[in-house]
């Protein structure tokens, strides 16, 4: 839950004012608001905002709020997090599907490679970071969720060290990984700022965050983030369609990051291997972890030519990759 001091307000305010351009811009789905600090920082600089609070707590005061604008703000009782939850049945606030959502926010479904048709900003719970971030790829690859409505927008507040796991370099195995391919390859990642965990004291006392143990990598920040799903994603043979056995493609490559590419397709009963590499122009002796994230896609499209290749032969592990993430 966003709370913090003035000046971070003014900060975070600032780095989302960043790259807007001329015209009527997209509203701002800002979730988990708390008692909406930043939320009327943001109201005051002109932004059509949509609150997704989860507490109970807090809907009061941002519901008196709302009723003190014209339209300029909207309150829902809701969770980023449990969107579209697997749950069947009537939902029940918090949970809430995207459908309804985008419904009551006002906004429609745009073909992919048009403009951004919805900004959100949170920060991402600790608890589960990963996990969230993995739902949110896996959601963005598919299609599926908020992203049947476009190339939807994330500006969130990650841990620092998952912010280098995302933006990791080729070679470096111990921090380049699946979901450094992933996110490297389906967005345009922005670092709009680092803040030291410091500046969350009341988040602290609250018992909102609880500042990370320090491991081998750098975790001295909250790191505000911009993912901008890539416009060029579904080119080639990459699709919405078959975006899950990419994923676990990419997921199985690193199951062993230092393993050679040329016997992980042997693995995979491809006996044209040598042809293939030589193909894509990628040496014999590659590991997995010295690909960059655009060989996986040349790779995937180029299994998905070959005659000893078809989905079926990843789909039992490509379905339970995908319970374990939603």
């Amino acid at each position: 839950r966003f709370i913090a001091c003035p000046r971070l307000v003014r900060t975070v305010r600032r780095c989302l004012q960043r790259g807007a351009g001329p015209g009527p811009q997209p509203v701002l789905l800002e979730f988990a608001p708390g008692p909406g600090i930043l939320t009327r920082s943001l109201l005051e600089a002109g932004f059509r905002v949509v609150a997704l609070e989860s507490n109970a707590d807090f809907l009061t005061e941002l519901k008196s709020l709302e009723n003190s604008l014209d339209g300029q703000l909207k309150v829902i009782h809701g969770d980023f997090f449990r969107l579209d939850p697997m749950a069947k049945g009537a939902l029940k606030p918090p949970a809430v599907s995207s459908d309804k959502l985008f419904e009551t926010m006002g906004v429609a479904a745009v073909p992919w490679r048009a403009d951004v048709p919805l900004k959100v900003f949170g920060m991402v719970p600790q608890e589960l970071e990963r996990n969230r971030l993995w739902r949110l790829l896996f959601a963005m690859y598919e299609c599926s969720s908020i992203y049947r409505y476009g190339r939807v927008e994330l500006n969130l507040f990650i841990s620092e060290k998952e912010y280098t796991v995302l933006t990791a370099k080729p070679g470096k195995s111990k921090i380049y990984q699946a979901l450094t391919v992933l996110a490297q390859l389906g967005y345009e990642i922005e670092l709009l700022h680092k803040e030291p965990w410091s500046s969350f004291a009341n988040n602290l006392k609250n018992g909102g965050l609880a500042i990370p143990k320090s491991g081998r990598l750098p975790n001295d920040h909250l790191c505000l983030v911009r993912l901008t799903p890539q416009q060029n994603l579904f080119t080639g043979g990459l699709k919405p369609s078959n975006a899950s056995t990419f994923i676990f493609m990419v997921k199985q490559s690193f199951a062993k990051p230092k393993s050679k590419l040329a016997d992980r397709l042997y693995s995979w009963s491809l006996d044209n291997s040598d042809k293939l590499l030589k193909a894509l122009e990628i040496p014999k002796n590659a590991a997995m972890y010295n690909l960059y994230p655009e060989d996986y896609k040349r790779l995937f499209e180029a299994l998905q030519n070959s005659n000893m290749f078809a989905e079926t032969f990843f789909h039992d592990e490509v379905m339970a990759s995908t319970m374990n993430l939603k």
